[in-house]
């Protein structure tokens, strides 16, 4: 046989596998009739391919459809016991890491602080203890773990598996696929933080039908992941995506943000502005129940701990989320008006003040976006929140398994 035509056959066996297999993900439960009729393929075709599903775990018959005339149809949906993934969140000042099934469903978790003046390695070597936790957890219920997934603040180098450079980290160049995939023997990808969570609402959020919409990652720094078309936009090198540090102020007065730039929109909307914010106004000695809050708690000052004090009232805490509210609306203004979006989603740390943030943002956001455009976008909470980037971990794994279903083995 002519081996052109073996390696054709086998990349239209696996383009097809791939779209039946999104297919279900996407629009489950289908049957093998419902299937052949969206994809056009012949019948013998999709029960072939379903066959082969069957045999590498992906696909499982859930039921029958014994609506309407004729025999009841089989019924198909993506198997939760096709195998477990490792999600990876490197944060600023944290370390977060999940195992879940294919679904993205939560089997055990940790979360542990990082201290952001630490070395690298320290980090590093953190991230991979809590890894071989969880790999050992996972021996012990007989998971098959079938790829680990990093999402992480910078620019990201996805074809080589590098950091390439994290402003708020102050780390360059980090071979992240290398280090995890020699300590796991896994197939490792890794991600920017906004771009895995824009991944994640797409294959299992808000965003499931969306094909143009803008995940926007706040907490320390702020960043953006693009969806358009139905497809994440990376920009010439992959790097796009970066407009925490979109300059949206030019005095030369203004604090330095971690990029060496000044005048970064993430400086006056991020979880450090709202803190500095809460600072001032203590400072000057308004009256607030945040220091009766530190003090009893023994707690430094937070965005859980500004929260805690907005939902009992503090006009301090509520007014200090509200300005940073009206900063982030007016970054989103001018997203709006360039990609015209059918959803914004808001995620990360941040997000967990979103009933104070989101009244200032949808504000400021009708007073500066063009009308016309502004009218036919959504401004949503991750259903994810703080999580976000850690099912986005996980996401950039099934979506690999989805384009390439081949990369589990048959049974």
């Amino acid at each position: 046989m002519n081996p052109k035509n073996t390696a054709d056959q086998a990349f239209v066996r696996e383009t097809n596998l791939s779209l039946v297999l999104r297919l279900i993900h996407n629009q489950s439960p289908l049957s093998r009739a419902q299937l052949a009729a969206i994809t056009g393929l012949n019948k013998s075709t999709v029960s072939s391919i379903i066959d082969e599903l069957i045999e590498r775990g992906l696909v499982h018959e859930t039921g029958s459809n014994t609506g309407g005339t004729g025999r009841p149809a089989t019924l198909l949906e993506i198997n939760p016991q096709a195998g477990s993934i490792i999600g990876v969140e490197l944060g600023v000042d944290f370390v977060s890491v999940a195992v879940t099934d294919i679904m993205g469903n939560i089997l055990w978790r940790r979360r542990e602080d990082a201290n952001p003046s630490d070395d690298q390695e320290k980090m590093i070597n953190q991230t991979l203890q809590i890894v071989k936790d969880a790999m050992a957890a996972g021996k012990r219920k007989n998971y098959k773990f079938l790829g680990l997934g990093i999402s992480t603040p910078g620019t990201v180098d996805v074809n080589k598996g590098v950091l390439i450079f994290a402003p708020n980290l102050h780390w360059h160049n980090v071979p992240f696929v290398r280090i995890f995939s020699e300590y796991t023997k896994l197939k490792v990808f890794v991600e920017n933080d906004a771009n895995a969570a824009a991944i994640a609402e797409h294959l299992f959020g808000t965003a499931r039908h969306s094909q143009d919409f803008l995940f926007v990652f706040a907490g320390v720094g702020i960043g953006g992941g693009l969806f358009l078309n139905g497809k994440l936009y990376r920009g010439k090198n992959g790097y796009a995506g970066e407009i925490g540090h979109s300059p949206i102020m030019a005095e030369p007065s203004q604090n330095v943000c971690h990029c060496g730039n000044r005048g970064c929109w993430e400086t006056y909307a991020n979880q450090y502005s709202i803190i500095q914010r809460v600072q001032a106004r203590l400072e000057v000695k308004r009256s607030s129940i945040i220091p009766k809050l530190m003090l009893d708690q023994s707690a430094p000052l937070s965005i859980p701990l500004i929260k805690q004090a907005a939902d009992a009232g503090d006009r301090e805490a509520i007014d200090s989320f509200s300005e940073a509210g009206h900063a982030m609306g007016q970054g989103l203004a001018g997203l709006i008006n360039i990609f015209n979006p059918e959803k914004i989603i808001l995620g990360g740390p941040l997000s967990v003040a979103g009933e104070y943030l989101l009244p200032s943002i949808r504000e400021t956001v009708d007073l500066h976006a063009f009308p016309e455009i502004n009218k036919q976008v959504e401004i949503v909470l991750s259903p994810f929140g703080p999580d976000a980037s850690l099912i986005g971990a996980i996401a950039i794994i099934v979506d690999d398994i989805l384009s390439h279903p081949i990369v589990v083995e048959r049974r």
